[in-house]
């Protein structure tokens, strides 16, 4: 079906660096979603290397409704803002989703209706991790979980409600321009700040908890602290850019790196290193509680994987809070 069999008014845009494994399926499902006539869906791909490309150009043989747009900023951030300036224009929703997750079925309609039912600017939505191998399954039994998670609302099922943050979704277009869109200079934490330039400009965000999100973690330490390290900093530059005061939930794993100092320095003196043994010791055990009660033996795991997670937050935010950090990136999609 073309685009002239009906007027788009849903701007779709899926950020992509390397998503081959997930891009068929995540097309597939969007091309069969009951909204896909009122939708452009254009994939900001960030110069893939992988068959992604070669992907989305199948599919745009096959309906001209996917689209592929060069993103050489690579940013997501950036990605989202080209794809808006450039096909936004007409339409009256934006819907952002990422390649690298699965998503419930008819997922765009049920956004468009529980906007269209709340009246929102912005719908959010909750996120579930999945993992296939060991390590991944331990990773998502602690972002599940209040050690992991630190007990943020689109984190946990239960009744949707008004909030102040959730995981992007669907947000009216004149509203994500009013507010300039994303800041292009954030690598992460770029949707929390986004919310709070949008709150504060009076809009508001509702979360849909009947439509949940499946993100799949990372599947080595290695890539997890770079993620959680990356989430810190930008977790800082967002308290920083808008004074916030962070959260007892936010706040708590600031101490990790710390008493992980304080640690390196127990061979001189050992009582400094004993908050980060109590650290070590309470995701330990928490882990292993998680395990038995859901018997399985990969969630015992979970607090070792929260231990990356907290140490990789807790630097990233400390690196930028004093100025240690790489400095703000600037998308070259903007030029």
């Amino acid at each position: 079906m073309s685009l002239n069999a009906s007027v788009p008014d849903v701007l779709v845009v899926v950020p992509c660096l390397n998503e081959a494994a997930h891009l068929d399926g995540l097309l597939e499902r969007l091309l069969s979603d009951a909204a896909v006539d009122r939708c452009r869906i254009v994939v900001a791909d960030g110069g893939s290397t992988d068959a992604s490309r070669a992907i989305v150009r199948r599919f745009s043989a096959r309906d001209p409704r996917v689209i592929l747009l060069d993103n050489p900023a690579r940013l997501q951030s950036a990605g989202v803002n080209l794809a808006a300036r450039r096909f936004g224009p007409g339409c009256a929703w934006l819907i952002r989703l990422d390649a690298h997750a699965g998503y419930p079925p008819d997922y765009c309609a049920g956004l468009l209706a529980a906007a269209e039912r709340t009246g929102a600017d912005s719908v959010t939505v909750p996120m579930r991790s999945s993992g296939g191998g060991a390590f991944q399954r331990a990773v998502a039994a602690a972002q599940n979980s209040l050690l992991g998670a630190g007990g943020s609302r689109h984190r946990r099922t239960g009744a949707g409600g008004w909030v102040d943050h959730g995981h992007h979704a669907l947000m009216r277009l004149d509203a994500f321009a009013e507010a300039d869109g994303y800041d292009e200079s954030f690598a992460a934490n770029e949707d929390a700040e986004l919310d709070v330039r949008l709150t504060r400009a009076g809009r508001r965000i509702w979360l849909e908890q009947d439509l949940i999100v499946t993100y799949f973690p990372r599947p080595r330490p290695g890539a997890l602290f770079r993620q959680y390290l990356a989430y810190g900093e930008g977790r800082a530059r967002t308290v920083l850019k808008h004074r916030l005061v962070p959260r007892l939930r936010q706040a708590a794993p600031l101490a990790v790196a710390p008493a992980v100092l304080l640690a390196a320095a127990g061979a001189a003196w050992g009582p400094l290193a004993t908050p980060a043994a109590l650290w070590a010791g309470g995701c330990l055990a928490y882990g292993a509680w998680l395990g038995l009660r859901e018997r399985d033996a990969w969630a015992a795991g979970s607090g070792a994987a929260a231990m990356v997670m907290h140490l990789g937050w807790s630097l990233g935010f400390w690196r930028r809070l004093l100025g240690l950090g790489s400095a703000p990136r600037r998308a070259e999609a903007r030029a």
